[in-house]
């Protein structure tokens, strides 16, 4: 797999888009996949994301567009006033760049970074859009669908828990660096990452809220994985705070194991893994089914309104993973079903063979065009860059972050 050619930067006079992505990975990373398709249509684009270290070092590498950190926080327990304060702060912050450069359309992901974005440009005339990746739709979309213009959806039974004047089903975008032709690359993916290119490789991630228990749900079941499955190689996510726990209990088993608290090259991950154990976050799913990887999906149970159950449940009622519920995951149970996903070469193909349904290859696509389309539509209504418009730096700016030309 070669890098994706660097993208210039967008004429200044070009459409203006923002898109508010920041708070979690499945929020940040569709909205990037947007951005890379709007960059290439000649936009000039600005994700809006949080202060949150998971945002933070996902942009680093983000090429063509411009990243500006809003003070937003998530509603947490005892925690109402800072939540609204961040929303507040966020609203005049967004307003304040908005105002400076009047943006043709705003599009929200979901989360707590959304709302405040969306209420500032529909203040200013703007067309407004968000994109709701799980079955249950959160919090935030949920409010702000009956102000957007359109929703679009990853799993057809979010729209009728939408209140939206127009939604359509996308599916859930990826970057384009996640695709079934990288998968095939296998020896190229393990060896960047270290591995064994003749061994299977079990690919184990919690996600940014979910390590721990993933974590020790992998570590209860290694004693029968040690002594059942000596030859796997182990590729494990497993956060920060666990990392030293997690590489002393493989070593402590003698298995080939490589530990990382996060990975930037997901594609590397699931391009190197025979199989994942992985959580149920849409934007997982979305690049599991677009490498066609076979995984284990334990929900975690804590996600609002229970929504990674529902979408893991919709994944493996088609057949295109197996699920276990982390209250079920004992040492026995986790391990065989392993066994089964690893050593069964029909059960991984069936499953991969089910994926191919749950993959849009054309979901960032269809949404970068939906969205100019409309702003198209209402050009006349709409406010115009000039050339050589500048946003004005504040102190929630991060730098630009053009790419410099091959």
């Amino acid at each position: 797999m070669t890098p994706a050619s660097p993208t210039p930067p967008a004429r200044a006079s070009a459409e203006f888009i923002a898109i508010a992505c920041g708070g979690t990975g499945g929020h940040l990373f569709p909205g990037l996949a947007v951005a890379e398709q709007l960059v290439k249509r000649g936009c000039a684009v600005t994700l809006l994301v949080s202060p949150k270290e998971v945002d933070q070092q996902a942009v680093k590498n983000a090429q063509g567009v411009e990243v500006v950190t809003l003070p937003a926080v998530a509603l947490q327990s005892g925690s109402r006033i800072a939540f609204l304060r961040g929303c507040w702060q966020s609203w005049r912050a967004a307003r304040k760049l908005f105002q400076a450069r009047p943006p043709h359309a705003v599009l929200a992901m979901g989360g707590f970074t959304s709302a405040s974005p969306i209420l500032a440009a529909r203040s200013l005339g703007a067309k407004t859009f968000l994109h709701e990746s799980n079955t249950i739709p959160g919090r935030a979309n949920r409010w702000l669908a009956r102000l957007v213009d359109q929703a679009f959806v990853g799993f057809p039974s979010a729209i009728s828990r939408l209140h939206v004047r127009e939604a359509t089903m996308t599916g859930t975008p990826v970057r384009v660096e996640f695709t079934a032709t990288c998968a095939s690359h296998t020896v190229v993916c393990r060896t960047a990452l270290g591995l064994d290119p003749a061994k299977p490789v079990l690919l184990v991630m919690g996600g940014s809220q979910g390590a721990s228990g993933i974590n020790e749900m992998i570590l209860s079941a290694l004693p029968i994985l040690a002594q059942r499955a000596p030859h796997w190689q182990w590729l494990h996510l497993a956060g920060t705070q666990d990392v030293d726990k997690v590489k002393q209990a493989y070593s402590a088993h003698g298995l080939n194991a490589v530990v990382h608290p996060f990975l930037a090259q997901m594609n590397l991950a699931l391009g190197a893994a025979t199989v994942a154990v992985s959580r149920a976050g849409a934007s997982s799913l979305a690049e599991l089914a677009a490498m066609r990887l076979p995984s284990l999906l334990v929900p975690f149970p804590y996600a609002a309104d229970n929504h990674q159950f529902h979408n893991a449940r919709a994944f493996a009622e088609t057949g295109a993973a197996l699920m276990l519920e982390q209250r079920d995951a004992t040492p026995e149970k986790v391990a065989g079903l392993l066994l089964e996903l690893v050593e069964n070469i029909a059960v991984r193909e069936s499953i991969q063979t089910e994926l191919a349904q749950w993959h849009a290859p054309k979901a960032a696509e269809q949404i970068a065009e939906m969205i100019l389309r409309s702003v198209s539509r209402s050009a006349e209504f709409l406010p115009r860059v000039s050339p050589g418009t500048q946003s004005p730096r504040n102190e929630f700016r991060t730098p630009l972050q053009y790419a410099t030309p091959a």
